[in-house]
């Protein structure tokens, strides 16, 4: 007999609905197979599923991201899905939630500030390395950077907003790179309201281009602190859908805060 299970469908890093990144969120009691976590991120076919389960007591709760086709060890918009989630849908009356993962304890506050009221995440910050800019890059990019860096991400940077904007990729190259995210950024137009832009393509895990990847931030705020000499930054992602972030550089954390909106209230049957 099936099993029914709630599911929520949030827009993350959103100004309200059909913006941001849409995440499916699933709270469990206990861990179910693994392969019925893929196959339930499966069937939702969203960038990413996030799935917890409360540990007890003052622990927190275990989350893990499943892309369709991948389990995922950081994605920041399913996390800000989730603790939407939580403080919203689910009654948790703490300003704090603490999430164990595969990244180590993440955070998310609620805040209230100039900007309204945010979700922020407590992120690992990722700074990454320069490397050498490679022919695949450019064909997968469809365009030249002017700088490479990688981590766990790869990161091109490009001269200004416009390139990134229109970058017009060949997707089926970036499975030829080892890399979980391929961003590309630059500085933000003067006056235009943010710090740098970005996008993100991950076909290697299913996604050919994530509509806002906080994750991504976890790499891309690091440099663009040191690059522009701040470290309070306003990130906008910009994808078809797009998405706000701002970010905050504090040592070896971020803080990436947005928005969210709740699109679906539902059950699931497995």
């Amino acid at each position: 007999m099936a099993q029914a299970f709630p599911l929520y469908q949030v827009d993350a890093f959103a100004e309200g609905v059909f913006s941001g990144n849409p995440a499916a969120v699933v709270p469990l009691t206990s861990w179910l197979p693994d392969e019925t976590l893929s196959a339930i991120a499966a069937e939702n076919n969203l960038s990413e599923t996030a799935f917890f389960v409360p540990l007890g007591a003052d622990r927190g709760y275990h989350l893990r991201w499943f892309t369709p086709t991948f389990e995922i060890d950081l994605c920041g918009h399913a996390t800000l899905a989730a603790a939407f989630v939580l403080f919203n849908e689910l009654g948790f009356a703490g300003p704090r939630l603490r999430f164990e993962s595969q990244s180590g304890p993440l955070f998310v506050e609620r805040e209230t500030n100039q900007d309204g009221d945010l979700l922020v995440l407590d992120f690992p910050s990722w700074p990454p390395e320069p490397i050498a800019i490679t022919e695949t890059m450019c064909r997968a990019f469809g365009a030249q950077p002017l700088e490479a860096y990688a981590l766990r991400d790869l990161l091109c940077v490009f001269a200004h907003e416009d390139v990134v904007r229109g970058l017009t990729p060949d997707l089926a190259a970036f499975h030829e790179l080892p890399y979980v995210c391929n961003i590309a950024s630059a500085p933000g137009r003067p006056g235009g309201g943010f710090d740098f832009v970005s996008r993100v393509f991950c076909p290697e895990v299913g996604i050919p281009e994530d509509p806002v990847t906080g994750s991504a931030h976890s790499l891309l705020t690091p440099f663009w602190a040191a690059r522009l000499g701040k470290t309070r930054l306003d990130a906008f992602q910009a994808s078809a859908r797009g998405g706000r972030l701002f970010c905050e550089l504090l040592g070896d954390r971020v803080r990436i805060a947005g928005r969210a909106a709740l699109y679906l209230r539902g059950t699931i049957f497995v």
